[in-house]
This record gives C-alpha cells, sequence and structure tokens, in this order.
C-alpha cells in the first residue's frame, strides 16, 4: 500500500517488484532442492537491492515525512526476510539434543531396572516409554527441519498476500 505513495512510475516498478518478491519467498519456504534454494536466495537479494534502491532515490529527490513511512515500509519488508532467515539457522543446538538423549537412556534405564521382576503384561509395558520417547525424538527433529520431513510448514500469510496484490 505504502509504495502507492511514489511517484508513478516507481510506484507501478516497486508494486511489481514486491509481486515478485511475494512469490520468491514463497518459493522460499516451498522448495526442498539446495540449488534451488541458492537461487532463491540470490534473486531474492537482488530483488531486495532494486526495491531499496527506488524507495532511497525517491526518499533523496523527495525528503517528505511521506517519503519516510515509505522508507520504513520497505525497511519493515526487508527486515522481515533477515527475522525468517534467522529463525531458519536457530537450530536445536548439540549440546540440548545430548541432554535428551542421556534424559532418555536413564529413564529407559530406570523403568527397567524398576521393573525386573515384572512378568507378562508388565513386561510388555516396558516398551512404551521407549517408544513415547522416540517418537518425540522424531517430532522434535522434524520440527528443527522444516525442510524436510513430516511436517511442513506452509506459509500461508505469504500466499495470502500473493493472491491479494492485484495482477498485471
Amino acid at each position: 500500500m505504502r509504495a502507492g505513495l511514489l511517484s508513478g512510475p516507481d510506484a507501478a516498478r516497486v508494486r511489481d517488484q514486491l509481486r515478485k518478491y511475494a512469490d520468491l519467498r514463497i518459493e522460499f519456504y516451498r522448495t526442498r532442492n539446495t540449488e534451488e534454494l541458492q537461487k532463491v536466495n540470490t534473486e531474492t537479494s537482488n530483488l531486495q537491492a532494486q526495491m531499496w534502491s527506488i524507495v532511497q532515490n525517491g526518499a533523496l529527490n523527495q525528503p517528505t515525512p511521506v517519503m519516510a513511512l515509505v522508507v520504513s515500509g520497505m525497511n519493515d519488508v526487508l527486515n522481515s526476510q533477515g527475522y525468517t532467515q534467522a529463525a531458519w539457522w536457530n537450530r536445536i543446538p548439540t549440546s540440548a539434543w545430548a541432554l535428551l538423549l542421556v534424559t532418555a537412556v536413564c529413564c529407559n534405564l530406570l523403568v527397567g531396572y524398576g521393573s525386573r521382576r515384572g512378568k507378562g503384561l508388565q513386561a510388555a509395558l516396558l516398551i512404551v516409554l521407549p517408544l513415547v520417547i522416540s517418537i518425540l525424538f522424531l517430532l522434535i527433529a522434524d520440527i528443527d527441519a522444516p525442510r524436510g520431513g513430516l511436517i511442513h510448514v506452509a506459509p500461508q500469510n505469504l500466499v495470502s498476500l500473493a493472491q491479494s496484490l492485484p495482477r498485471q
């Protein structure tokens, strides 16, 4: 919306680039191929530089409070990509995985030791704790790696935004 505050040709260029930018951000979430991801990141960086250049030139040529609003809006758009990238890079640390593993092993050992006299149904129930812990590890690992696995993150907010932008 703030792109409309730019001068005529600049507003049209930025709107067109924002449509492409939204499509690239959606592709960032959907791609599983590392080569394709690198291509998306490169195109995203180039598009960001182009959009910033247009907004920056407009602000330098017309330093008004309205242009400050346009610059602030574009800055928010560019920052959101950086925040998303940082979230994808901040993964569960190895030390946390080690702690989870040690806890799981200790729990299983204690349950096994405590039920050494168990027979029949009690012995069959011993499989429950390792099974639950295995499923827990699977889900934690799956959430930690959003590009692969069972759970896939859908960029619903970006898809909705892309659909709301008028196509030329």
